[in-house]
């Protein structure tokens, strides 16, 4: 649904139209949504690249790392679950900025940890703002949007995932190369107050899509539970968690280890590290934004299935090289950042439009952090079994996600008005 109406043949001819075609209350709808999911990103990622200084410091088990990000993702599909009810209720732009000072907040705290226990109770709180979120932002975002925009314009927020973990690799980079690591981790979580210049904006800024925000106040059931479970949705809402199961199982799983995989079973150092996620995380940008114009190009479901399949093999792959490959590993790198990141663009627009108005918010936070929290048992099995060879375990996601999208439906060019 697009309320300025500006879907002409003038913006469709431009590079950016799908930008020019929200006007000026969707352009900071957008701009709130990439700002808050992007700095989502910069504070999740402050565990998995502190996570060799951690283990090292409270001296915890491979295992016991492990159940930082588990613990993180499951907390996070509650988070997720409540912000999308909430949304349903009292609107996106005041949950968006509830979600986005909770993790905040809970960052931060992360920093003052004393001990593991401490560490993971304030992890686990930071995964409600986290968790919350991106389903948030992209109800926002996709109810601005036209049919024809939807898919491209909702990936370029999810593509701010990528931009938010750069910005994390290069304080990370910086820290962990000037301080001691056993002060640059805590260092790394304070960093993570920078979100809360955000909430002030977007207070001040942003509002809810008019004619969705008319509908939502109108309906007699919203924001509920119960009601994405209908015989009209269940169908909907049970293969469409499992397609979120898959797909977050599979990323979580690579990108929890990734840094310690690098550093512990590659002997790479910090600044190596560093390099290859310069190549990664480009590809990770790129893959949001390409992804997004192919599920208006190809479908939704064609995409999704698309990405299962080549993220999957280069997992395999990458893990499997032989001990003093890196150059071969760094060329894998960037492919690798694609696939797995444009597998995500989809899912904004896609869940946007399974569901209707009145339940959106709920049906996108229910499904996606069902999905994370699930997803989140194998970053744990990883954790126990070793890094290296068992995160190929992530490839068993991605086929998860493709079987799922045999039961959904095909949801390109829908206008969200009419669902």
């Amino acid at each position: 649904m697009n309320v300025n109406v500006a879907d002409g043949t003038a913006n469709a001819a431009r590079p950016f139209g799908w930008y020019r075609s929200l006007g000026h209350k969707g352009r900071r709808a957008f701009l709130g949504a990439f700002g808050g999911y992007g700095l989502d990103s910069f504070d999740y990622q402050t565990l998995p690249f502190g996570l060799a200084a951690i283990t090292a410091y409270f001296g915890i088990t491979s295992g016991e790392a492990g159940l930082l990000s588990t613990v993180t993702l499951v907390v996070s599909a509650i988070g997720g679950v409540g912000a999308g009810v909430l949304a349903d209720r009292i609107g996106r732009v005041r949950t968006l900025q509830l979600t986005i000072a909770m993790y905040t907040i809970f960052t931060v705290l992360c920093g003052f940890a004393p001990n593991f226990e401490t560490l993971l109770i304030f992890r686990g709180l930071q995964g409600l703002g986290f968790g919350g979120e991106w389903a948030v932002g992209a109800a926002l975002v996709a109810e601005y949007c036209s049919a024809k925009y939807r898919g491209r314009t909702v990936a370029f927020v999810q593509s701010a995932w990528a931009v938010g973990w750069g910005l994390l690799v290069i304080v990370y980079t910086v820290l962990f190369s000037v301080l001691d690591q056993d002060i640059a981790w805590r260092v790394l979580f304070w960093v993570g107050v920078i979100p809360a210049l955000l909430v002030l904006w977007v207070r001040r800024s942003v509002e809810d899509a008019p004619e969705a925000a008319a509908r939502r106040v109108s309906a007699k059931v919203k924001g509920s539970l119960a009601g994405i479970f209908k015989p009209n949705l269940l169908r909907t809402t049970v293969f469409a968690a499992l397609l979120a199961t898959g797909v977050q199982g599979g990323y979580y799983t690579l990108f929890t280890w990734m840094p310690k995989y690098l550093q512990s079973s590659r002997g790479l150092s910090v600044v190596n590290t560093g390099g290859y996620f310069a190549l990664l995380i480009p590809g990770a940008f790129i893959g949001y934004v390409c992804g997004g114009y192919l599920t208006d190009l190809l479908g939704r479901k064609k995409t999704f299935l698309l990405f299962s399949v080549v993220s999957a093999l280069l997992i395999v792959l990458f893990v499997q090289l032989p001990y003093g490959a890196n150059g071969l590993m760094l060329l894998i790198s960037f492919p690798l950042g694609f696939s797995t990141s444009a597998i995500f663009s989809g899912f904004g627009a896609y869940l946007a439009e399974l569901y209707p108005t009145e339940l959106r918010a709920t049906g996108q936070g229910f499904t996606y952090n069902f999905g994370r929290a699930v997803g989140a048992a194998f970053p744990a099995v990883v954790g126990f079994l070793g890094a290296g060879g068992a995160i190929v375990l992530g490839a068993v996601g991605y086929a998860i996600a493709a079987v799922a999208l045999l039961g959904l439906p095909e949801t390109r060019g829908k206008e969200l008005v009419e669902v």
